[in-house]
């Protein structure tokens, strides 16, 4: 038997991932990291800040402003569905999106304006809600910047970029100002013509304990797309590996929000209040199977939306509490989101010329959700976080055609539950199991008929049900070093398929997946920091027979890197990040290539000026960002084929960084 008392630990001074979560994380794969993981990074394009969460993979299929694809835990989270993303809880998802649910675009978020990231996996955290099946991240900006920042990049293929930011006191508080701009045509034959711009303004007032802050973010970009191409148009000499199918896609899009947050601390009660509002708009063409519905006009589509967006949460938290006569914390919550959406439309188009529309629709889409937790030590060595949550979504379309206009309620209950057991030995184990959810577009939800031929439709379903469990172990026994290993499983009574002739989700049928993941983070010494992050997967369809495989469910994905220098003099980093191959299509006998990519940064600091240089796919591999199969057709071609469509990685490119601090 374990003895009643646990050990006491010892202090350990770490960053990031490696610190020491034992008596506060509710999971083993839950975690934290800090500005100093993001600095060491090279960064081939921005939402690569998410690779921090382990098991997370970033890639391309478009290039320019548009969202990247994400890929966890057996998902392919296309570009961003079952994962939910936030910046100091505002959320970042875009329901009912017009490009695909749950469409999440980081062109607007600047990595040195991020303080911190917390991450969550599986359906085990009352907080979360919608999109959060397979994780959750949030963003924590800067309330007051260390210390100003000047800096400028130049890099190959016409990179450039320039970012300026500083606190200032004003009044009795700080405000915060910044602002980015950033360039990049890429090795595109046809040049991507990227630009982006990035205004950050905040002003935070108070201390740990009662503050409030009102942030003002604003983003635009605009881009010419290097979509993924088909690997017969290469074969055969009709392109080059950089090449196009079509030299008219490309987008762009813009996002302006204002937040406010509050928080206020009375003895042991701590409330958190705060309130959001979004203007988003994108208007993007794209083209995956280039002649196959029109072998005249070519199959150009184009996706508009403009959005309002509405919302917050309010929390209250109460420490120091007794439940059943033992120390207890409790919190209840409130959350709220309200979406109007004008004109979201589809279009053929030809040289983004419309030619034909497909649909117009307005919607207006709310939810609602309640939440509460509750966490009691029952002894010293053995706690237990119970929480649910309750939503409820209103989906209203008013479409072109008045068969597909309608509006629903729906609602959903989601228990969770965690016990953990330590420390002892400093390592903690954890047995969790929660039931979760992802909703559906409105248009599928209200639609009756086929909007292209008329045939008539079921609607999906409002609100779908996931519920997994997870068993995990955190260790920080050895001095220096943290190490999580968890065992998960997740089921899915409905998964959000990827169909390539429309460049969207549908839904698909149910899916199970399971798997390992084994994550190390050593720091033996303030100069040298070393991370190794192993992800195992199985995921299948259900009741599918052989064609069971779910496409582009990675099965293996490693990290890992290495770290060296101290706060001035030389430093560096090297990292790696592999994916091995994938199912293309359901029988699983088409796969997707292994893909292993190297990047590394070397540089020089003072207290005032740092130079780096950057060189990413190191080892210059000719790997694939991307990779689908299904059927297209090119221009001259008697008939269509199914073929292998990928998106190439990027040639080995170096970048120079010269920063300013004062």
């Amino acid at each position: 038997m374990f003895a009643e008392e646990p050990q006491t630990l010892e202090e350990l001074i770490v960053t990031g991932k490696a610190e020491n979560l034992l008596s506060q994380a509710a999971s083993s794969s839950e975690g934290y990291a800090d500005f100093k993981e993001i600095a060491s990074r090279p960064l081939t394009r921005r939402s690569e800040i998410l690779e921090i969460v382990p098991g997370m993979v970033t890639t391309q299929h478009a290039g320019g402003g548009k969202a990247t694809q994400y890929f966890m835990r057996g998902f392919n989270l296309d570009h961003g569905t079952d994962f939910a993303i936030s910046i100091d809880r505002m959320p970042m998802n875009m329901r009912s999106h017009a490009h695909g649910q749950g469409y999440t675009d980081l062109n607007g978020l600047v990595p040195e304006l991020v303080e911190s990231i917390d991450y969550t996996k599986g359906t085990y955290s009352a907080r979360q809600g919608d999109l959060s099946t397979a994780g959750s991240a949030d963003f924590q900006l800067w309330d007051r910047l260390p210390r100003g920042i000047a800096s400028v990049e130049y890099g190959e293929y016409d990179y450039y970029r320039m970012l300026l930011a500083d606190s200032f006191d004003v009044g009795k508080g700080t405000l915060t100002l910044g602002g980015e701009w950033n360039t990049y045509d890429g090795p595109w034959d046809r040049e991507e013509n990227f630009e982006r711009w990035n205004a950050f303004a905040r002003y935070f007032q108070g201390d740990d304990d009662n503050h409030f802050s009102v942030t003002a973010m604003g983003y635009g970009g605009e881009w010419d797309s290097s979509d993924q191409i088909a690997a017969r148009a290469v074969s055969n000499g009709l392109i080059g590996v950089y090449g196009n199918l079509d030299d008219t896609t490309g987008g762009e899009s813009h996002r302006y929000s204002l937040q406010f947050d509050m928080q206020t601390t009375q003895g042991s009660e701590v409330t958190r209040y705060s309130a959001y509002g979004v203007a988003y708009d994108l208007d993007l063409f794209s083209n995956f199977t280039y002649f196959l519905d029109d072998p005249v006009r070519g199959d150009q589509f184009e996706q508009q939306e403009d959005r309002m967006i509405f919302g917050g949460e309010i929390v209250r938290e109460w420490q120091d509490r007794q439940f059943l006569g033992r120390d207890a914390e409790f919190s209840l919550g409130f959350q709220t989101r309200h979406d109007v959406i004008d004109d979201i439309g589809l279009y053929k188009t030809q040289r983004r010329e419309r030619l034909d529309t497909v649909r117009v629709d307005d919607i207006y889409q709310a939810s609602y959700g309640v939440f509460a937790e509750n966490t009691v030590r029952w002894k010293p060595w053995f706690r237990t976080v119970a929480g649910l949550r309750a939503d409820a979504f209103f989906f209203d379309v008013t479409s072109d055609n008045q068969a597909n206009s309608g509006d629903e309620w729906d609602g959903i209950i989601s228990p969770k539950f965690s016990a953990i057991f330590g420390p002892w030995k400093e390592t903690e184990f954890y047995a969790n199991f929660g039931t979760g959810f992802h909703s559906n577009d409105a248009r599928g939800v209200n639609n009756t008929v086929d909007p292209v031929s008329g045939d008539p439709l079921k609607g999906v379903d409002a609100l779908v049900r996931t519920i997994g469990g997870e068993l995990g172990v955190r260790t920080q026994a050895w001095a220096g070093l943290t190490s999580t290993l968890s065992l998960w499983w997740l089921d899915s009574d409905s998964e959000l398929v990827y169909v390539g002739d429309a460049g969207t989700n549908e839904a698909g049928p149910a899916s199970r997946r399971f798997g390992i993941e084994w994550s190390n983070y050593w720091r033996p010494n303030e100069w040298l920091a070393l991370d190794g992050e192993l992800a195992l997967t199985y995921a299948r369809f259900r009741n599918q027979g052989n064609a069971d495989h779910i496409p582009n469910s990675i099965p293996v994905m490693f990290s890992g890197g290495i770290v060296l220098g101290r706060e001035e003099g030389f430093f560096g980093s090297l990292r790696a990040r592999a994916f091995l191959a994938r199912p293309l299509e359901e029988t699983g006998q088409i796969e997707g290539k292994d893909t292993f990519t190297v990047n590394a940064q070397v540089g020089y600091r003072t207290k005032d000026w740092e130079v780096a240089l950057q060189c990413l796919n190191l080892l210059d591999r000719n790997d694939h960002d991307i990779e689908y199969y299904y059927t297209s057709q090119l221009a001259g071609e008697a008939s269509a084929m199914d073929d292998i469509h990928y998106h190439p990685a990027e040639p080995r490119m170096i970048r120079v960084r010269v920063s300013y601090f004062f």
